[in-house]
């Protein structure tokens, strides 16, 4: 019988700590669910929202205090989560959208954002968008600005490197175009604009050098004159060293092909170009034909004066 009572305590003594424990967890489930519970209330004013509720007074006034604060530091907890959670998803959800506009670029302001917003049909179904922070909404349209510029410099410092490239290209087209030319015999050191415009006005290379900016194809014409005048400048000393080297005298008479031979078998005349070495040729000839006229001119000088000479001679003669 004293077994019995002794038992029968035991069991009851877990029975009501079983109840209060449940007690317990009733009350903080239902605190969790209860839409009065918010991260911001005080318990004197849970006691009287709550105070006629069976669960509410069910646990002792210390304990329940103790639940409420847990209670309070959970919710708490996972408001600051939930709004963390919808502050990224508006943040992502936000650029999204201004990332799909087009009438948004890097000109537009804010107060005109806000207008075009208005009227996109993602962001006028999106109720938890439209509760987004103001100062959230507005960095997240600074950076979409900030990335627009960027995207647009871009643009634009890809569109003047490839108008750079172009017009380069261009360039270079048009100076192989006048290396042909002087490949053909048709430009020399002493060539003029003028006298090639009708040549060079008719190729598409310079019709081209009309559309770029920088130099023009008068300019780099004067430019490739000048190349070819200080070359044959150089090429004509070579020449000249070579020929003084070998002690020949230059006659017009003298064929093109002999005088090439000669040049060419001098180490240095092998770098000069054919029509380089063609525009020496005609020089130094040229020199050498004007030599011999420069000598008979002295000539016929000296003869004149001769002849004078006797004539007054012969007249001193007669008059004696």
């Amino acid at each position: 019988m004293i077994a019995w009572k002794i038992q029968r305590s035991k069991d009851e003594r877990h029975e009501r700590r079983t109840a209060i424990k449940k007690a317990k967890e009733n009350l903080e489930e239902w605190l969790m669910s209860n839409v009065r519970m918010k991260p911001t209330l005080r318990y004197h004013k849970a006691e009287k929202y709550f105070a006629d509720e069976h669960l509410w007074r069910a646990v002792s006034d210390v304990e329940r205090r103790e639940i409420f604060d847990d209670v309070k530091k959970a919710i708490i907890k996972l408001d600051a989560e939930q709004k963390k959670v919808t502050k990224e998803r508006n943040i992502k959800t936000l650029g999204d959208i201004l990332e799909g506009m087009d009438a948004i670029d890097h000109t537009t302001t804010w107060a005109q954002a806000q207008r075009i917003l208005i009227e996109n049909p993602d962001f006028a179904r999106d109720t938890i968008l439209q509760g987004m922070d103001k100062e959230d909404a507005l960095i997240v349209f600074q950076n979409h600005i900030k990335s627009a510029e960027g995207h647009y410099l871009k643009e634009k410092q890809n569109e003047a490197l490839r108008i750079k490239r172009s017009e380069r290209k261009t360039r270079e087209q048009f100076i192989q175009f006048l290396s042909e030319l002087f490949e053909r015999g048709l430009i020399t050191p002493t060539s003029t604009w003028a006298s090639l415009y009708p040549t060079i006005s008719a190729d598409r290379r310079f019709e081209n050098m009309l559309l770029t900016t920088g130099s023009t194809s008068l300019d780099l014409f004067k430019f490739y004159v000048e190349d070819l005048k200080n070359q044959f400048y150089t090429d004509k000393k070579i020449v000249k060293e070579i020929l003084v080297q070998k002690e020949i005298v230059l006659k017009d008479s003298v064929a093109f092909d002999h005088f090439q031979q000669w040049i060419r078998e001098h180490p240095k005349g092998k770098k000069i170009s054919t029509n380089s070495l063609k525009f020496c040729y005609y020089s130094l000839c040229d020199k050498a034909i004007e030599k011999v006229k420069e000598s008979e001119r002295e000539m016929d000088k000296k003869k004149k004066k001769l002849k004078n000479h006797l004539l007054i001679c012969f007249n001193q003669l007669l008059h004696r």
